[in-house]
């Protein structure tokens, strides 16, 4: 490639310099623009090109030398291969075109046999013909027949009940088993598909044979009836469950509404007989004809105490319910729906077992739970006499309580295990209140007692809460804890409100105390001990209650109510006595007609104008000896204030509530103290007198403290004193004093 294109390039050469020496003719211009415009495009070419890429690999694959013979027989040569490929492709052409003319002639060879063979199966048509339609009537005929004693055979086997069948099922002799089972099965099925008789033409077969098998099935049913009846007599239902056949034959009396409501009825009042039964011999001890097991007492023997005796009573009773329950499960639960679809049935065939013209549903549950209940009910009577003729002569308030969750326990299990209308919750119901009537009574009859002794009402002389208000808060306690592990904690209370379930216990376990006590208050001298005792018995309640949520919910609020009222009390009464301990006392009744009538931003002193408060000196409680006396009285109060402070509530019996009321109180009496403080050197300067000490008020000061018994008092030479020389404590000295 590389030669031709050198090849090339060097003629294009010597054509230009050919060209360039002397100038030429006009045909001679034109062939160098033509050869120019064939060089240009040799040049433009792109050798990426695929056509030439492919003419060139074809050259490299002749392996011809770039020479200029070769390149003259180039053209020859290809143009003479394209001549020899393309006789030798009319020389295949020609071989297809004679296999073409040898497949013409078979398929006409073809043609001419299938005609041939046409016209031989269409004479073979004709003459068998006669004969196939001969054959296929024969072959409808036998069908036909065969169809009929097919038919035949069927209702013999189906609506003909052998003699053999008619006594397994009528019979009494014979026993109810499968083969029972099975026949009335089959009755049942016949006497169902007489239906299918009826609606043909001769309509008296098949009144006959639903004649016959309503007669077979009324005996049947019977029989079966009377062996329910038998079998229920003998049934054990303590130890195994019902057997098999007795439910299937339940199951099928269940088709006989009358019948199987009457079997219902008989076997509740048997089994009432005999739960009645083993729970007196549960109680005693002494059931005729059972031995007795000597390693069980009889609960009878734990009758002294109410709490053990009730549980064990409550106990037996739980688990023969659920024994009965369990062992009738098994036919109301599990095999319910076999039982409503033998009901439904059976109310079609006797429409006067249905309740006010409707069908009515049978529910498995609450059929069990019926049961269950009528079972019960000779056990809920004997049960209801008992606890109740044992709680009539119990006293003890936490015990009654205790048997009141105990009953309210059992009353939930109870609504569970057999349903919410049970003759057996009733009575634990009824129960439940009557033992809560109970205690209420006793906690009223503990209340009338106290009131009638007046004496045992009186407070204790140290003021804190009586004994009989600490014995009944114990009781309290125990009871608040009984609550609090029964299982009443955990029911839903939001019907109630705010209220709970203890809510009534509080208040006939705590109200009526809380009113005798107000009711002494009326023995106590000084509203001081009426506080002190008030707070004294609402903290002891308070203690009780403050651990118990459901006890809070209710009664915590208004006792925190009152000890806040109480608080404030405490706090007035610190106020007063150290008002009237240190002798300020005077002196703010004194300034009662120069305290400022709104209390805003500014300084009481600026209140007042000048002329008013020069008056302050004339008072009284302000003279020389008096002001000089009450600064005297307040540095002897103030090294033990606090100490004598608390000392006056020493009776409360909580000191966190005697320090935080006196710190107040302190707070409260330093604001009276600045009060004076201000007023004091307000009247100062308003007399021109400086609120600064000096020598000579200093002087003055200790000459008029020194004659503070004589008559004519003293001055400081002028006729002028210092009110501040004579109450030179600050509130700074105040509040450290007292911190």
């Amino acid at each position: 490639m590389t030669s031709i294109v050198s090849s090339h390039e060097s003629n294009d050469m010597d054509v230009a310099s050919t060209s360039v020496p002397s100038p030429l003719p006009s045909s001679a211009v034109q062939r160098s623009s033509a050869l120019s415009n064939r060089l240009t495009n040799v040049l433009s070419a792109s050798y990426a090109d695929s056509g030439i890429r492919d003419s060139l690999e074809t050259l490299d694959l002749r392996k011809t030398r770039n020479i200029p013979e070769t390149r003259r027989q180039l053209r020859l040569d290809v143009q003479k291969e394209v001549i020899d490929c393309n006789g030798e492709i009319v020389q295949d052409f020609g071989k297809v075109a004679e296999q073409l003319k040898r497949i013409g002639s078979v398929i006409s060879s073809l043609n001419q046999t299938c005609e041939e063979m046409r016209k031989h199966i269409t004479l073979a048509r004709q003459e068998t013909s006669p004969v196939l339609d001969e054959a296929t009537t024969l072959i409808e005929q036998r069908i036909e027949n065969e169809t009929k004693q097919r038919l035949l055979n069927a209702f013999t086997k189906h609506f003909i009940i052998s003699d053999e069948d008619l006594v397994a099922l009528t019979s009494s002799v014979e026993p109810v088993d499968s083969h029972f089972f099975a026949v009335l099965s089959r009755v049942k099925q016949v006497h169902s598909d007489c239906q299918v008789l009826l609606g043909g033409e001769n309509q008296r077969l098949g009144l006959e044979i639903m004649e016959q098998s309503s007669k077979h099935l009324s005996s049947g049913y019977q029989k079966l009836y009377k062996w329910i009846q038998k079998e229920f007599k003998s049934l054990n239902l303590e130890d195994p469950q019902m057997n098999s056949s007795m439910r299937h034959a339940l199951h099928v009396l269940a088709e006989r509404p009358t019948m199987f409501h009457s079997c219902l009825d008989f076997f509740a009042e048997a089994r009432e007989y005999i739960l009645s039964d083993a729970f007196h011999y549960a109680l005693t001890d002494a059931i005729s004809g059972a031995g007795a097991e000597r390693n069980v007492k009889p609960i009878e023997f734990s009758a002294h105490d109410p709490l053990r005796y009730i549980g064990d009573m409550l106990a037996w009773v739980h688990s023969a319910a659920v024994s009965e329950r369990e062992a009738l499960e098994a036919l109301f639960v599990s095999e319910g729906d076999e039982l409503a679809r033998g009901i439904k049935i059976g109310i079609r065939s006797e429409p006067w077992s249905r309740i006010d013209g409707e069908e009515s549903v049978f529910d498995g549950h609450k059929a069990l739970n019926d049961l269950v209940n009528r079972d019960l009910r000779g056990v809920s009577r004997a049960l209801h006499q008992r606890i109740e003729l044992v709680m009539q002569g119990h006293e003890d308030p936490v015990a009654t309580y205790k048997v009141v969750n105990l009953l309210s326990f059992y009353r939930m299990t109870f609504s569970k295990l057999v349903g919410q209308d049970c003759v057996l919750v009733d009575v634990i119901n009824s129960l439940e209140r009557f033992t809560f009537g109970h205690l209420e009574t006793l906690m009223q009859d503990n209340v009338n007692v106290l009131s009638a002794d007046l004496p045992n009402l009186s407070p204790p002389p140290d003021l804190s809460a009586p004994q009989y208000l600490i014995d009944a808060l114990e009781v309290l306690a125990s009871l608040m804890k009984a609550f609090d592990a029964s299982v009443a904690t955990r029911e839903d209370d939001s019907s109630l409100g705010p209220e709970n379930k203890f809510t009534p216990v509080l208040r006939s376990a705590l109200d009526p105390f809380l009113d005798l006590i107000r009711s002494s208050f009326k023995e106590l001298t000084d509203n001081t001990s009426v506080v002190i005792y008030h707070t004294n018995v609402l903290l002891a309640a308070r203690s009780i209650i403050s651990p118990f949520s459901f006890a809070c919910a209710t009664h915590l609020a208004p006792v925190s109510t009152a000890l806040s009222s109480l608080r404030m009390d405490l706090l007035e009464i610190q106020h007063r006595f150290l008002l009237e301990a240190s002798g300020l006392q005077d002196l703010l009744v004194a300034l009662g007609p120069f305290s400022p009538v709104q209390k805003d931003q500014e300084s009481p002193v600026t209140k007042q104008t000048a002329s008013n408060l020069a008056e302050i000196a004339n008072l009284p409680e302000f003279q020389p000896v008096a002001l000089s006396y009450a600064s005297q009285q307040l540095d002897d109060f103030l090294p033990s204030a606090l100490m004598d402070a608390t000392d006056n509530l020493k009776r409360v019996r909580n000191p966190s509530l005697v320090k935080s009321a006196t710190e107040e109180a302190v707070e409260a009496f330093c604001r009276d103290f600045e009060f004076v403080e201000g007023m004091i050197i307000g009247a100062d300067e308003a007399r021109g007198r400086s609120h600064v000490l000096l020598e000579s008020d200093i002087a003055s000061t200790s000459s008029i403290r020194g004659h503070v018994g004589d008559d004519d008092g003293g001055d400081n030479g002028d006729g002028q004193y210092s009110l501040r020389a004579l109450f030179p404590r600050t509130v700074g000295e105040i509040q450290v004093l007292l911190s």
